[in-house]
């Protein structure tokens, strides 16, 4: 067996903790909820819903609509119930005027000198069921050990199409702590729905709901839905240099 194979299955443990409530990282729909001021019933956008406009500028100068249409999630096997809208990046810093044209983006995390945009949905803690993958911990708890009846550790083809859809993620997950991960980047997040736990070290949390915004810059964490609903979070992320600790 291959390094990058042995270092990839045992990456493949800490994916536990997405089905647990861990990761970052779009928008499947939640249940319904109350909206207590208009005594309606309100619910979060469907894929369907979401639509995003690309605009850049014709041969004339002139700023025209590129593109208009619904952006598509990407899901995989291992991580039943999230879903990633890679909406748009570059490893390059871009160039203006533009034609509207999508950068390429090899790598779900940027480069030092890219950016990353897009959404990503954490499914309710009440999902978390038997099927998910090996190394999930007992419901509503990233941290436990697998019980005896998981279910058995991802197979080839499962890792491969995690590797395909979402290059680069499942290396940036600690196997020894479900759900936490660091990456050379300052992230804006935003959650749009829902609510979620951020974790840091030292077991620091704190609970975040719709409207609340993270400065993240470049520290070890985790997400955590803790909740019966599922949660949407937008993302915006500068890739940046990182000095040696000394």
């Amino acid at each position: 067996m291959s390094k990058t194979r042995r270092t990839f299955i045992k990456s493949a443990g800490a994916i536990g903790a997405l089905a647990a409530g861990g990761l970052k990282a779009a928008s499947a729909t939640p249940p319904e909820r109350t909206d207590e001021r208009a005594g309606e019933r309100a619910t979060a956008p469907s894929p369907g819903d979401m639509q995003c406009v690309v605009t850049g500028r014709d041969k004339s100068g002139k700023s025209i609509i590129v593109s208009h249409g619904p952006v598509k999630p990407v899901t995989v096997a291992m991580l039943p119930g999230y879903e990633f809208y890679r909406i748009w990046g570059s490893d390059a810093r871009p160039q203006l005027p533009s034609d509207g044209t999508p950068p390429p983006q090899p790598e779900y995390f940027p480069s030092k000198d890219g950016f990353r945009f897009g959404m990503f949905t954490l499914p309710p803690a009440t999902s978390i069921s038997a099927s998910a993958p090996a190394a999930v911990g007992s419901q509503g708890s990233a941290t436990a050990p697998p019980t005896a009846g998981a279910a058995p550790a991802p197979t080839p083809a499962a890792l491969e199409e995690m590797e395909q859809k979402l290059p680069g993620l499942l290396k940036s997950l600690e196997a020894d702590h479900p759900g936490m991960h660091t990456t050379d980047t300052v992230d804006f997040d935003v959650v749009l729905f829902g609510e979620v736990v951020l974790e840091l070290d030292g077991g620091a949390e704190v609970a975040l709901k719709a409207g609340d915004c993270v400065i993240q810059n470049g520290t070890r964490h985790a997400w955590r839905n803790q909740s019966s609903e599922k949660c949407v979070i937008a993302f915006s992320l500068l890739g940046a240099d990182r000095k040696p600790t000394t």
